[in-house]
């Protein structure tokens, strides 16, 4: 889990139009992918090269576009987080799997599905506070997004998978639940979404193992009780690779299925 790299030519992409692939037609749902490294996704990517394993249920769709780091819409292809998640080696993450379940919904799928990579490794909750990089390059880019589309989208939710940097520091621990209740509150506001659904992932291990890890998992739930419309999904359980740090693969496509589940049971 690196630490945040300068994101140097990002104000030279605002001033680039949102083009490249469209929306595909129909009802399109985007969704924000943020957190640190487990959402950008560590999967195969934990030995300093990634394996290139790529499951099936991570396979490109035309009906699963990703916003890149130029600010366009394109195929979204493993590893989602390439070009923003820097200086990191990136393998698969939820983002991919969690599409492919909301699809498959009976019933219930749109026709497309449009995720936001916005994770970087090694954050503390601290650096996503308003005004911050991490943040100000998160609902910037979630705006571009919707207005890549036209006005044919439908921002459905954040997907949060943070706090295993805040687990190493007491401080960071217990100061977790008001930051994370800041965040929501200002996402929500600064992208006109008073109702904005939030799921945040229970963390299941703690960076370098640092000593506050339940204390993280409890603030995380707390906040699923002092503010509305936000939903908690557990990774405890879920394989852990060598490092003992990140999921595995098969942990990233079981966490994709649950994340899908938990937003399909809002609708």
């Amino acid at each position: 889990m690196a630490m945040l790299q300068p994101v140097l030519p990002f104000l030279l992409l605002l001033l680039l139009p949102a083009a490249g692939r469209p929306c595909p037609g129909g009802r399109t749902l985007v969704f924000i992918l943020a957190g640190q490294s487990n959402m950008s996704g560590r999967g195969g990517a934990t030995n300093g090269t990634w394996d290139g394993v790529v499951p099936p249920e991570c396979a490109p769709s035309p009906r699963i576009s990703r916003f890149s780091p130029a600010l366009r819409w394109e195929e979204a292809r493993e590893p989602l987080h390439a070009g923003i998640d820097v200086g990191n080696v990136l393998g698969v993450g939820p983002g991919m799997p969690f599409a492919h379940a909301v699809l498959a919904a009976a019933g219930v799928g749109p026709a497309a599905v449009g995720l936001v990579p916005c994770a970087q490794g090694g954050t503390p909750l601290a650096n996503w506070t308003r005004g911050t990089e991490l943040y100000e390059r998160m609902v910037t880019r979630a705006r571009a997004a919707l207005d890549g589309c036209g006005g044919g989208a439908e921002l459905a939710a954040v997907l949060w998978y943070q706090g295993e940097t805040d687990a190493m520091s007491r401080e960071d621990a217990e100061l977790y639940q008001g930051r994370m209740e800041t965040l929501v509150r200002d996402v929500r506001r600064d992208l006109g979404r008073p109702d904005l659904l939030v799921i945040e992932v229970g963390i299941a291990t703690a960076q370098y193992n640092g000593k506050y890890l339940s204390e993280v998992r409890e603030a995380q739930k707390a906040v699923t009780r002092t503010v509305p419309n936000v939903r908690y999904v557990d990774a405890m359980g879920l394989p852990i690779a060598s490092d003992k740090t990140h999921l595995t693969t098969e942990a990233q496509v079981q966490l994709g299925n649950m994340l899908a589940k938990s937003y399909l049971e809002t609708l």
